[in-house]
This record gives structure tokens, sequence and C-alpha cells, in this order.
């Protein structure tokens, strides 16, 4: 069974809206590798439209030592979104635009990796909502940006986590890596 984990780039104060303010913190080799191995260890991304463009925009005839842009742009990767029309240019893309909770949950049955979901705040707020989300790695950032779109942005209801792992990278940046508390039935 595949696991959603959610990985963002966040501020102190929860601002993931358009990440470039993070090139201004050296995250380090660890930084960088953590990014690597955690889109080494993905069988595909899941991304909502606003993030897909822009990373259809940036990625494909990238290139690197590290296979890094390879496996980001060969992996498959489902878009979420209502407004885009098929065909979608980045390779193995594929479009879901309805029933988005059924689609991932039948996702999470046929991949046994994870769904790597990066950027993407609408989606994210779905994908909590009906709990579909196994894991939150929030790389964080030592700014506090005062406004713009956060990652937790009124959610309909508490969950609450489970801190897994801390590990610092670079000049004073964290990863915070959470697991929601379920209850067994």
């Amino acid at each position: 069974m595949g696991n959603v984990i959610v990985s963002e780039f966040v501020s102190v104060d929860g601002v993931m809206e358009d990440p470039v303010w993070t090139f201004e913190f050296d995250r380090g080799d660890d930084g960088d590798a953590f990014k690597l191995d955690e889109v080494m260890a993905s069988d595909a991304l899941l991304l909502g439209r606003v993030t897909y463009e822009g990373f259809a925009e940036a990625w494909p005839g990238q290139t690197d030592e590290t296979g890094f842009a390879d496996k980001f742009n060969s992996m498959t990767k489902y878009v979420v979104s209502t407004t885009l029309e098929e065909p979608l240019e980045w390779n193995n893309s594929t479009l879901i635009d309805e029933n988005v909770a059924d689609e991932v949950s039948t996702l999470k049955q046929e991949l046994d990796g994870d769904i790597l979901v990066n950027g993407s705040a609408q989606l994210v707020q779905t994908l909590m909502e009906h709990d579909l989300v196994d894991e939150y790695r929030l790389m964080t950032f030592p700014v506090i940006l005062g406004n713009g779109k956060r990652l937790f942005e009124d959610p309909s209801d508490t969950t609450a986590l489970q801190l897994v792992d801390t590990k610092t990278v670079g000049s004073d940046v964290l990863i915070l890596t959470y697991q929601p508390e379920r209850q067994e039935n």
C-alpha cells in the first residue's frame, strides 16, 4: 500500500506560498540529500494545478549529476484540477478532475511506494479532510514572513500529529516529520 507524503518548505509561521524565499537560506548538503532521498524513494508525484504548472515549466529538460532531475521528470505524476484539460504535456502525467478522495484512495491501494505531494496547498487541505495524508515532512526555514498562503489554512478538524523525526540541516533549517495520530478501529 502506498503512503501519501506531504513534503513542504515552510516558514516558522507556516507560510508555504511561492517559496523562492527559501533560497536565502543554506540547507546544506544534508538538506539536499534529504530531498534527493525523498524523491528517489517515491513512486509518484501528486500535485495541484498551480504547482504542476510551475514544475512542468521548470523541470523538463533539466539534468544533474545526482539523478534527481531524471527521476523527477520520469516518475508518474497525478495532477488534481478541475480546470486543466488533457493532454498534459509533462511526460507521465495523468489528470484527476473529479472524486479526488476516491482516486487518491485507489492510488494508495495500487502503489507500493510513496506518493509525494509538494506545494499544492488546496490539494493538501482536501487530503487532510479525507484523512489521506500518512506523513508530513516540513522543511522549516528560520524566517517569519507574516503573510502568504499557509500550509494549514483553516483546517476543518483538529488533527493530532506525532513527531517521528527531527533533523537540523544547513544553517538552522529544521526538518520536522510528523504522522497523523489515527484512532484504532
